[in-house]
């Protein structure tokens, strides 16, 4: 009896040790905070709108609260929030005369203070991230089909360029919206040494090396670039949580391109579809593309359609298959983004003038309204920050 008993407290300190050691190997990852600011870019041209929105977002119910108008500035149709929550960066889309806009961040009441502004050295700029250190932002100008990098400052400031590179290649078969280069969108890879830019007018996705010491892009094509469908029109981005697969929306075809890579290969397409329910002959432009935290299913906005488009995502092999597509509740769903508990999705609805609240089913990734419409002018872009 004493020998079973030695035996069975020795297991015990042996599970116990080995629980331990586990916890200390894996800890886990912090929950999501629950109350969030949310930053709304717009357009101020022929709208009513005055620059960005702030709303307080209450991710347990959904709710979203208005606070008001966080910075008056003009056609503010991209928004970034800073890694460190501290600043928010705009671009001012209007032509040649587009800038980019820094601003100084208060948390407790959502207002913006401009810090400085730079001319976006292209016209109509359209996205804008940060590279993984968070000291260098980056612009996609769509019309002129050049990316550059602006160096942050540690005010927040943005500094001279360190890059500006126009895209290069052979444009895409369709006459009116490929008459050239037209960079969508950009970001870096998980280990910051390459940025990727979707090229609209290329149909292509360029991979360009990045330095994040000097903040310099080598020349397009000098590691590789991503072919698309012909006329599909890369527009924005998705990849898997460990980066083996990438998700291309095509905004021309209304379609998503999947591919795949392997260790030390370059991504290989196996897949192409649509975003779109068969039998739809009307007009569309696809236009936002995200994954779920939970990596099980993607979205996608239709404009025309105004619908979310849902795919499951294949667990191993990455390929996806359409599961629904859920009306918008307005017009031109120009963005939406799932909140970082993934709970919820807003979707933007541009031309009626709202965002609309939906819950989402994390095991389906159905979409269900909330019943909240909120009255935004003219919303085009949304971005959170987590606040206590």
């Amino acid at each position: 009896m004493k020998t079973k008993r030695r035996a069975f407290a020795f297991l015990l300190v042996l599970c116990t040790a080995a629980t331990a050691l586990l916890s200390a190997q894996a800890p886990d990852k912090p929950a999501a905070k629950q109350n969030l600011l949310v930053y709304v870019g717009t357009y101020t041209t022929k709208t009513n709108s005055k620059g960005i929105y702030a709303y307080r977002f209450d991710a347990v119910s959904g709710r979203l609260s208005a606070i008001g108008i966080a910075a008056e500035t003009p056609d503010p149709s991209w928004v970034a929030v800073h890694p460190n929550g501290k600043f928010l960066y705009a671009v001012n889309e209007a032509g040649k005369s587009s800038t980019v806009s820094a601003f100084a961040l208060e948390p407790k009441t959502g207002k913006l203070t401009l810090l400085n502004q730079l001319p976006a050295l292209g016209e109509d700029p359209c996205y804008l991230s940060f590279d993984k250190t968070g000291k260098y932002l980056f612009v996609a100008n769509y019309t002129s089909g050049n990316v550059v990098v602006f160096p942050i400052e540690a005010d927040g400031k943005l500094g001279a360029a360190t890059a500006n590179v126009r895209d290069e290649g052979k444009v895409g078969p369709n006459k009116e919206r490929q008459d050239g280069p037209h960079a969508h969108w950009i970001e870096t890879s998980a280990d910051n040494r390459v940025a990727y830019v979707a090229d609209l007018g290329l149909d292509k996705v360029l991979i360009y090396p990045f330095d994040e010491t000097s903040g310099r892009l080598a020349n397009a094509g000098v590691l590789g670039e991503v072919a698309l469908p012909a006329s599909s029109g890369p527009r924005h981005l998705a990849f898997s949580h460990d980066r083996k697969f990438m998700y291309v929306l095509g905004e021309l075809k209304s379609n998503v391109t999947a591919f795949a890579k392997k260790s030390g290969e370059p991504y290989k397409e196996i897949q192409t579809i649509s975003a779109i329910p068969k039998g739809f002959s009307g007009r569309n432009d696809a236009a936002e593309i995200a994954i779920h935290p939970n990596g099980k299913f993607l979205c996608a906005s239709n404009r025309g359609h105004d619908s979310i488009a849902v795919f499951n995502v294949q667990r191993r092999g990455g390929r996806l298959s359409l599961a629904a597509n859920v009306p918008t509740g307005g017009k031109e769903p120009r963005h939406f983004v799932i909140d970082p508990t993934g709970k919820f999705l807003l979707a933007e609805n541009q031309l009626s003038n709202n965002i609309v609240v939906f819950k989402i089913d994390p095991t389906t990734g159905g979409l269900t309204p909330t019943g909240q419409v909120v009255d935004v002018p003219s919303p085009v872009c949304i971005a959170f920050l987590p606040v206590e």
